[in-house]
């Protein structure tokens, strides 16, 4: 073998060498870092008031970032903490740092995340960062939907990640973790297999930049339960990990009136909680649903919406259904990390929580189904021995602000500061 091409071969045999060395210290450091450890959390808000993106490039209008930084400052994170709480799931919305527009003000951007995140840490709350994509597309760049059919846009949305996880990588890893997105849509349909491959590229990413920090993971399908049992954590050679699901069940109940939630549940209303068949007041209210429907729905859908209504509902009309109902999420997650070695207390309820009031719309859901309702959820969390955060601080969910600022009735709140 000629000498030159000896000194290129043994050059790429050390180059490999080394890199192989680089992964293994960079896994080594990530198993040994110090352990995020969360029990009971609260979502902060995005886009609430967000501009369109024509003006993402007008720092008056973008910054502070992200938006509750407007509205929410250290009083109320400190509120938060003496309501028993010990963490924030902060969103952060990854479409303004992939936009042409806001290009320019990507690092001040990024700046004021982490000001946000010292905010919170400042006010005794751990925080996750949760790079928070919107599942649909409106008028953004950016969505998770996007993302999961473009391939140049998750390249350009994995480098992303790497950056964020470079600007989180020294703060304290017991104050801050890292969730690099939200409720990814793929894989909803029995035989796809996108998302696991896409999940690896994502933990890779973050790791690579991020070598202590916990990173929390997700399944598939809008980080269902089910979703979740499609993953297996042996593919991820880390022991700093959090795996999180989402649980709305059912969700006829805390979907009620939404209106960005399918084309029938916008015209449910007032189905309490916990419902029962023999009540007369839920019998009464599910006749008001069904006229409804026969007036304002589609002529071709209404028969077929009515039915659904009445098959949902059975579902749940005794306690025992609609507990069973309700625990099966947390069964199912329960069995996979016992398959997989998991410990509870590393799995993350990440979103639950029951609709207060759809934007524009009048019926305001009764506080009392709410908190009862957040109870219970709360109940089996715990009961799992999983940590959890509820959904969300305002907006159409909120438990301690309504929409422009108002306060939302104190009941889920009250019901948060009397556990023990």
């Amino acid at each position: 073998m000629p000498e030159q091409d000896r000194m290129t071969l043994m050059a790429a045999s050390i180059k490999k060498t080394l890199l192989a060395l680089a992964f293994g210290l960079a896994c080594l450091t990530a198993a040994d870092a110090a352990t995020f450890s969360v029990k009971r959390g609260i979502n902060l808000d995005n886009w609430v008031t967000w501009p369109s993106e024509d003006k993402w490039g007008d720092p008056a209008v973008i910054l502070p970032f992200p938006e509750w930084r407007r509205s929410l400052g250290t009083d109320g994170l400190r509120a938060l903490r003496q309501s028993g709480l010990d963490f924030v799931r902060m969103p952060i919305d990854p479409a303004p740092l992939l936009s042409p527009t806001a290009a320019p003000l990507q690092s001040q951007l990024l700046d004021s995340m982490l000001e946000s995140v010292k905010l919170a840490n400042a006010a005794g709350l751990k925080v996750i960062v949760d790079l928070h994509t919107l599942p649909w597309g409106d008028d953004r760049t950016l969505s998770t939907g996007r993302l999961m059919e473009d391939d140049a846009l998750f390249d350009r949305y994995v480098e992303l990640v790497r950056t964020v996880a470079a600007r989180l990588a020294y703060e304290d890893p017991t104050q801050v973790a890292f969730e690099p997105i939200n409720e990814p849509t793929a894989d909803c349909q029995a035989g796809d297999k996108v998302w696991p491959d896409r999940l690896k590229r994502l933990f890779a990413a973050s790791r690579a930049s991020a070598t202590r920090l916990t990173l929390i993971l997700q399944g598939s399908c809008w980080s269902s339960a089910e979703g979740l049992t499609r993953i297996d954590p042996s593919d991820f050679p880390d022991d700093n990990l959090i795996w999180t699901f989402h649980s709305y069940a059912p969700f006829l109940l805390t979907h009620q009136g939404a209106s960005w939630a399918g084309d029938f549940i916008r015209y449910v209303t007032g189905l309490p909680y916990p419902p029962a068949v023999d009540d007369q007041d839920a019998a009464d209210t599910l006749e008001r649903i069904r006229a409804t429907i026969r007036r304002e729905a589609p002529l071709l859908r209404r028969d077929a919406m009515i039915a659904y209504l009445d098959e949902q509902f059975a579902e749940i009309d005794t306690p025992e259904k609609i507990r069973a109902v309700m625990a099966r999420d947390f069964d199912t997650v329960e069995e996979w990390a016992r398959q997989h070695g998991v410990a509870a207390d590393d799995i993350l309820l990440g979103e639950f929580g029951m609709i207060r009031q759809e934007y524009a719309h009048p019926f305001v859901m009764n506080p009392q189904w709410r908190a009862a309702y957040s109870r219970d959820m709360i109940e089996l969390a715990e009961k799992h021995g999983f940590a959890w955060s509820i959904w969300s601080y305002g907006g159409a969910f909120g438990v301690v602000e309504a929409f422009d600022n108002q306060p939302a009735e104190p009941d889920v709140m009250d019901m948060i500061r009397s556990l023990r």
